[in-house]
């Protein structure tokens, strides 16, 4: 049997591959470059917002170059991490150079810059129990950078791990008019308001084995060196949330299964049929932990193990679209 190939590519080609033809011809050649621009490369940016001195880092591919309209790709950390972390963790910023797309790694907050929290509902952490708007500062940071680089506002995508995966979905939901898709992995929606305006494309990807954010739901266990618990969604039930919301047909169809011989599975759910010809899939792995499918575990003995991860692009070309309403021909 072939090995378990899980890495970030399989979000991604919703950013790069199938997405391309919406609007990547559009052109901003003519346009003079704008104050603080960004140029290829890493740029960590400074951001008040909400009372509050906020930061994120931005990775320009070459392809800016060219002042055509670029995707962008939220990537939000999880909790007790940062942008940097993540940034280093996820392992995206070679893809995005290779496929023409901006990254933005935001940060969260707290009290150390390298331990930071996202309000995602109920969790996490001083981000929750301050109330700090970061869906509103998320948008702020897609409107700093757009006032930097020629972005395309149709091909807005968010991803995130653990607490950042419950952020992408909060993003998703409450602001689904400037967010085309969304990819969270390993976190859940921890939010209690839930009425996108508009369908919105969900792949999410959980282990069914994830000794954190546990995938049938329920407390998992206290944050490290706290008694602080998360109480997590059943993830089956969520997503047939989304499904159900964005008028998908009522069961899924197993799309594709893989094996490594480890033992290791990963299988593809989707739901098709839905409004505006969007889609909901779900990756449900086996046997991997708290993990980011394509990198190495961090603390197996905490998170649990990796995924078996020898990436090839195009190995699992799972595509999510974009609503037939966003797109201009």
């Amino acid at each position: 049997m072939p090995p378990l190939r899980l890495c970030t590519w399989l979000f991604l080609g919703l950013a790069a591959a199938a997405l391309a033809g919406c609007r990547g011809s559009a052109d901003a050649s003519g346009t003079g470059a704008p104050a603080g621009a960004l140029v290829p490369g890493d740029r960590r940016v400074a951001l008040a917002f909400g009372g509050r001195d906020r930061s994120y880092i931005a990775h320009v591919p070459p392809a800016a170059g060219s002042r055509r309209l670029l995707p962008l790709l939220f990537v939000f950390h999880g909790g007790g991490s940062n942008a940097a972390g993540q940034q280093r963790f996820s392992r995206l910023d070679g893809l995005a150079d290779r496929a023409g797309f901006v990254v933005v790694y935001p940060n969260g907050t707290g009290r150390f810059e390298r331990f930071l929290t996202w309000n995602a509902g109920t969790c996490c952490g001083s981000a929750v129990v301050e109330r700090v708007d970061d869906v509103g500062f998320s948008l702020a940071v897609l409107d700093d950078v757009a006032r930097r680089l020629p972005v395309d506002r149709e091909r807005v995508y968010a991803t995130g791990m653990s607490n950042g995966a419950m952020m992408a979905h909060r993003l998703g939901a409450e602001a689904s008019e400037r967010i085309a898709a969304i990819a969270p992995v390993a976190g859940g929606m921890v939010f209690q308001r839930f009425a996108p305006a508009r369908p919105v494309p969900v792949l999410h990807i959980h282990s069914l084995d994830d000794p954190r954010a546990l995938y049938h739901g329920g407390l998992g266990p206290a944050f490290p060196g706290t008694r602080n618990r998360v109480l997590h969604p059943d993830v089956d039930e969520m997503i047939q949330r989304w499904a159900e919301r964005d008028g998908c047909g009522r069961s899924p169809r197993l799309a594709k299964t893989l094996r490594a011989a480890n033992g290791h599975t990963a299988s593809l759910l989707v739901w098709d049929s839905c409004a505006a010809g969007v889609e909901v899939g779900l990756w449900r792995l086996t046997g991997a932990g708290h993990v980011w499918p394509g990198s190495p575990a961090r603390l197996p003995r905490l998170l649990g193990a990796d995924t078996d991860a020898r990436c090839q692009p195009g190995d699992l070309g799972f595509r999510l679209q974009v609503p037939a309403a966003l797109s201009k021909a």
